[in-house]
């Protein structure tokens, strides 16, 4: 059989570079861990938000943007942390890869205006109706199965790579049943996301949130981490995580962030506010977690609730039961268990706040609306979405050795490589993760696509 000019292995992210790289003429080979990644990989957990910097939706609604201006948003969030080659790469990127999409794959995209995300300085994501993964992923699979243009494996894991006089040479990948078998590739795409569902490595590098709910694929261990580094490529920000400060205590479903930045505020058990919620949801997981039982409640009324259904997750989320309601104030502190005193004076707080007639002890700047009855609580628990750190890579996906060389054939994208979090939580923003996990991936297919015409 013919050596693959690239394997790819996961396919969440992947799945955008083993389309390109086939749209671009090379004959590819797409495995995942899975049988049904369209519903498990991390990918379809998401929102499906995808941050573009001066796109043709934005352009629609106004909106002026550019790779500089998200370029300054990502600095400031990660306090000039973040990596500036991928940060570049990225930003520069994203309306290319986005337009793309739309152009290429029929993703419906929608600019997503309603509510504005903590640290974007206008509105640049782009979501799907649903506002959830699986709907950005089954269009994309869908032509992809229709066009037949790469090979599929499910069910294989990748478990190392031969490299010949430092150049990617095979795949060793390992069927259901503990087959192993070499498989020949001249590049190879690692896209198997993080290590967050690999206890140890999270104790090791995370362990801030190592006790918290897992909410991603449990695939996720780590994998393209321990083939990189065997190999001699440098890691890097192995500190840095996506957390989730609001999932659903009851049936550990995302209840979303949406439900905050319209309004909506977290007590403890107490029923008093631990800190500024606009911050963002990511690094407010570490903060959950340190209350008592690792537990918050979600405060919000009717009007944050049927602005927050256009999210299939949150709609989960509500069929579930997870919500109590209350016509008052003392009421919903009665049925959830904590003082009326402390919640009625959280509400107090807020509504000045909205009122501009004092300032929040937090920080907060607004509380966007003042909450009005039937009132409605969600039990919260912290969580862990996915790591943020990995393989360094170039500004095309490249590997990169402990001496800042390319190793020849060897990409990276997603979690399995750095991404442009900077260090810990708080410098997450949103949609980045998914950014990284395509963007790298097109970049990394288009790269190899060059090359293999050379």
């Amino acid at each position: 059989m013919k050596p693959y000019d690239l394997i790819v292995a996961g396919a969440g992210g992947g799945l955008i570079g083993a389309i390109k790289a086939a749209q671009l003429g090379l004959n590819v080979l797409l495995i995942d861990a899975s049988d049904d990644f369209i519903e498990s990989c991390n990918t379809s957990r998401t929102t499906g938000m995808f941050p573009g910097a001066g796109t043709r939706w934005q352009k629609n609604q106004g909106i002026i943007d550019s790779p500089e201006l998200f370029t300054k948003d990502i600095m400031k969030k990660t306090k000039n942390s973040a990596d500036p080659i991928a940060t570049k790469a990225l930003t520069e990127v994203s309306v290319e890869l986005l337009e793309w999409m739309a152009d290429s794959l029929k993703v419906p995209w929608e600019l997503v205006t309603d509510f504005h995300y903590p640290g974007h300085s206008v509105d640049r994501c782009l979501t799907v109706t649903g506002r959830k993964g699986h709907e950005v992923m089954r269009p994309i699979w869908a032509k992809a199965q229709q066009d037949k243009k790469f090979d599929f494996k499910p069910s294989t894991r990748l478990v190392d790579v031969v490299l010949i006089n430092g150049q990617v040479h095979a795949a060793v990948v390992e069927a259901k049943d503990g087959t192993r078998t070499n498989i020949e590739t001249k590049n190879l795409l690692l896209a198997t996301n993080g290590y967050a569902a690999n206890k140890e490595l999270v104790a090791k590098y995370n362990a801030e949130i190592s006790d918290a709910y897992y909410h991603g694929s449990p695939h996720s261990m780590g994998e393209a981490l321990e083939i990189g580094t065997k190999h001699g490529a440098a890691m890097g920000f192995l500190d840095a995580y996506q957390g989730h400060a609001a999932i659903a205590a009851h049936a550990n479903t995302l209840v979303g962030w949406a439900t905050v930045m319209q309004g909506g505020f977290i007590v403890n058990l107490d029923g008093i506010r631990f800190g500024d919620e606009s911050a963002g949801y990511s690094e407010y997981a570490a903060i959950l977690s340190k209350q008592e039982n690792s537990t918050g409640w979600l405060i919000i009324d009717r009007d944050i609730h049927d602005g927050s259904m256009s999210f299939k997750e949150f709609e989960v989320t509500v069929n579930s039961g997870a919500i109590v309601w209350a016509d008052s104030v003392d009421e919903l502190a009665s049925k959830i268990g904590v003082p009326s005193s402390s919640l009625e004076m959280e509400v107090a707080n807020a509504t000045a706040v909205f009122e501009k007639t004092t300032e929040d002890r937090f920080g907060r700047k607004t509380f966007e609306k003042v909450l009005k009855a039937p009132f409605g609580a969600i039990k919260l628990r912290p969580s862990l979405f996915h790591t943020q750190g990995g393989l360094v890579v170039n500004g095309v996906g490249a590997v990169i050795d402990k001496q800042s060389k390319p190793i020849s054939g060897l990409y990276a994208a997603g979690g399995a490589a750095i991404g442009i979090s900077g260090h810990g939580s708080d410098g997450y923003l949103a949609g980045n993760g998914l950014l990284a996990a395509f963007g790298f991936a097109y970049l990394a297919a288009k790269e190899i696509a060059a090359k293999s015409k050379n």
